[in-house]
């Protein structure tokens, strides 16, 4: 049954997100917001939410592992699953962006993150509150560059136009519908991922950072793939990383301020977030050594094979 959870969960939470990406960004035309600042920021908000929703569920249930491990196994699975498997099937653009803002910024937070949690093997409220603070600083950089041309996408292309003329009726539906699958999906999520783990005799860190991670990685998995194989322009490895910086930023942050969350297995900070640094760092030699400016075929395949010997150790542990 902990498996069904976990699928019925992972669905749930897929469509919750859907639903409340729709809504967001057709509400955010009614409040007369510009394309760009809604792909931006209500975009990048409401596709963080199912990693929101699962960490502040388990962390108010007391399953902190939990809350670190789906953001922490996300990081790497964003980069090593779901840039890896995208790499292999069309080459990925270095934009400029990518190592002279978005690359630092997500080095930062990482770090940040390691040098917080391994002082106090907590995140509490204030701490959280900061994590916010710079993500609200990041928004405001990320805004003032793509209006004064420093980013290469100023209107991103996931927004909608046609939500524009979305009935009021159906966005507070769409709202109803996403919030109620969000909530849903993560408790059933967390329940199956803590029964799983007690019958496979593993902790609930090792499923938060392999099975969760992956499973809340889908959508961005999925939308890169299919991108990828209708080659119809180059895929940025700066929009990438983007969901990386507001996993960190805004997923941790606000489950911080709402419950503290207490690092209860010690792999949390010497094994998992130094596999999420390294994927991380190693980024840069790969974008500019042998080929510049590029992650092809190969690259993509050391990317994918350095995840599956990350996850195979995670298990083996």
């Amino acid at each position: 049954m902990s498996i069904l959870y976990i699928l019925i969960g992972l669905v749930l939470l897929v469509l919750g997100g859907e639903y409340l990406v729709r809504s967001s960004v057709a509400l955010s035309f009614k409040l007369n917001l510009s394309r760009m600042v809604i792909g931006l920021t209500v975009v990048s908000f409401a596709t963080s939410a199912p990693e929101l929703l699962v960490s502040v569920n388990a962390a108010l249930d007391g399953y902190s592992d939990i809350s670190l491990g789906n953001v922490i196994g996300s990081n790497i699975a964003n980069i090593g699953l779901v840039m890896g498997i995208t790499a292999v099937i069309a080459p990925l653009v270095i934009d400029r962006d990518f190592y002279k803002f978005n690359w630092p910024v997500m080095m930062f937070l990482s770090v940040a993150l390691y040098v917080l949690l391994s002082t106090g093997n907590e995140l509490d409220r204030l701490e959280g509150g900061v994590f916010i603070l710079l993500l609200l600083v990041y928004l405001f950089l990320l805004i003032r560059r793509a209006r004064g041309g420093g980013r290469a996408k100023a209107s991103p292309e996931e927004v909608d136009d046609t939500l524009a003329v979305v009935s009021n009726v159906k966005i507070v539906l769409w709202l109803v519908i996403g919030g109620l699958a969000l909530w849903g999906g993560s408790e059933l999520l967390v329940n199956g991922a803590v029964d799983l783990a007690t019958t496979l005799g593993v902790s609930e860190r090792v499923i938060a950072v392999t099975m969760i991670a992956v499973g809340t990685s889908v959508p961005e998995l999925a939308a890169s793939v299919i991108a990828a194989l209708k080659k119809e322009k180059a895929i940025s490895l700066g929009n990438l990383i983007g969901s990386n910086i507001f996993n960190i930023a805004s997923v941790l942050g606000i489950t911080a301020v709402i419950q503290p969350i207490a690092v209860k297995s010690e792999e949390v900070l010497s094994n998992d977030i130094f596999w999420m640094i390294g994927f991380a760092a190693v980024l840069i030699p790969l974008a500019f050594i042998p080929r510049k400016y590029e992650i092809g075929r190969y690259k993509g395949v050391i990317i994918v094979t350095a995840y599956a010997l990350f996850v195979s150790m995670a298990f083996l542990n």
